[in-house]
């Protein structure tokens, strides 16, 4: 084992005794899929509709880059100092702005950032409510024809969906989130599927394709510039999860690096989704042109097979129940830690859903309290990159390499004869 994978692994199992990090590249692919791909692609048609054939796909493979650019350079920011070897871990988006901008700019990215986790919470929520309707709907419309009135009530559905979060949200952490999220990214694939299949089949039967350059025409200048900036507006806000990247990267096992493999799973998963949506918005707009509906499915866009669309409804629901809990987890760790905070005493409060151990909850790494006998070599280490360890390997003498980490003085020779151990084994 070389000295880059000797120090990966010596430090991922110093860092956090009780927690074991089990997570891949591909599970964490599906937990990404699960939090981007949302409801949101099968509007997409309405969106590329309104840009045109040439602004639309452009406009997708723009916002897919910028995505993927900002969580490259946010994988690097899960270890401190090192991107690859740093000790100190920032386990989520706003350990990140402390460690980078301070306590102050935390505090305020914290209030934006729980706005937008509750938004989406609500609106995970409502959406899931529309799909379960749009189930009657279809029965209805089946049965009755399609120029029936069949209109239903969602709240009871909001009211059911609520109750299955709550039996959901004991799920201690995002370590516990890999089974769910591979279901949901099933039915992510499995719904996406079904609404640029059924915009080829239409295509087909057509025998054209329906669009233009220029987009859906609009009565005055002013709606245009309207539709047009909510189509961008839809489009940009399909893509982002930084504020849930961090969270899903600490899931990571190392070797490799958390950053290397958090890459790699962004990559893939951008290039899923971005072909997703380029063939629901694509499909959709070249089905129905100027009547592209706001949704292919709970729209009704499409009234047949009537099962299928049963189906593909179903899947969207299956599907929220996992992402309100991937969006939800970061808001139960923000409210248990603050209540750790504030009940010191109650050692219950301690274990939260970042961390699940005493000390992390307080913000930073607590060495003394949660590594071994080996601690000041770790707190040394932490202002050192790999770097700097290759180079002090070179020497034979572990005093030499020690005083090159400029080591603080050893409270024992017990301590020192430890310490002086663990830099020959990192080195060998």
């Amino acid at each position: 084992m070389g000295v880059e994978e000797e120090a990966s692994s010596f430090l991922d199992a110093s860092a956090q005794p009780g927690i074991k990090r089990t997570g891949t590249a591909w599970t964490a692919v599906a937990h990404i899929i699960t939090g981007v791909i949302g409801s949101g692609v099968l509007s997409l048609a309405w969106s590329m509709a309104q840009l045109g054939w040439i602004a639309g796909p452009v406009t997708m493979f723009g916002f897919a880059l910028v995505t993927l650019l900002s969580a490259f350079l946010l994988c690097d920011c899960y270890r401190y100092p090192d991107p690859e070897f740093g000790p100190k871990r920032n386990r989520s988006y706003l350990e990140a702005v402390h460690e980078a901008l301070g306590k102050r700019n935390a505090l305020i990215c914290s209030l934006f950032a729980q706005i937008g986790l509750y938004g989406t919470g609500i609106a995970y929520t409502i959406t899931a409510a529309i799909s379960m309707r749009a189930i009657q709907k279809s029965n209805c419309y089946h049965k009755e024809g399609h120029e029936a009135t069949c209109e239903y009530e969602g709240s009871l559905y909001m009211l059911l969906f609520g109750v299955v979060q709550v039996v959901l949200s004991q799920i201690p952490d995002f370590h516990n989130l890999q089974w769910l999220s591979i279901v949901s990214a099933i039915m992510s694939v499995s719904y996406a599927s079904i609404g640029f299949a059924l915009g080829f089949a239409q295509v087909i039967a057509n025998g054209f394709v329906k669009g233009g350059i220029a987009g859906v025409s609009a009565y005055r200048a002013a709606d245009k510039v309207w539709n047009v900036s909510q189509a961008l507006g839809d489009i940009a806000f399909a893509y982002p999860y930084s504020l849930i990247l961090l969270e899903i990267q600490d899931t990571l096992k190392s070797p490799p690096s958390e950053s290397k493999s958090m890459k790699k799973a962004s990559t893939i998963a951008i290039v899923v989704t971005t072909f997703f949506y380029l063939c629901c918005g694509g499909f959709g707009y070249a089905a129905f042109g100027e009547k592209t509906p706001g949704n292919l499915l709970t729209g009704f866009g499409f009234y047949e097979p009537y099962w299928l669309i049963d189906f593909a409804n179903a899947c969207i629901v299956l599907h929220l129940v996992g992402g309100y809990q991937i969006y939800s987890q970061p808001v139960f760790a923000v409210t248990e830690s603050w209540i750790a905070r504030k009940y010191p005493d109650n050692r219950q409060s301690h274990i939260n859903k970042v961390s699940g151990n005493m000390e992390i909850v307080k913000g930073q790494l607590d060495m003394p309290a949660l590594l071994h006998p080996w601690t000041s070599f770790l707190q040394a280490v932490q202002n050192k990159t790999i770097h700097s360890l290759s180079r002090l390997c070179r020497d034979d003498d572990p005093h030499v390499r020690a005083t090159t980490l400029n080591l603080p003085r050893p409270a024992s020779k017990e301590f020192e004869t430890t310490a002086m151990e663990e830099v020959v084994n990192l080195c060998d």
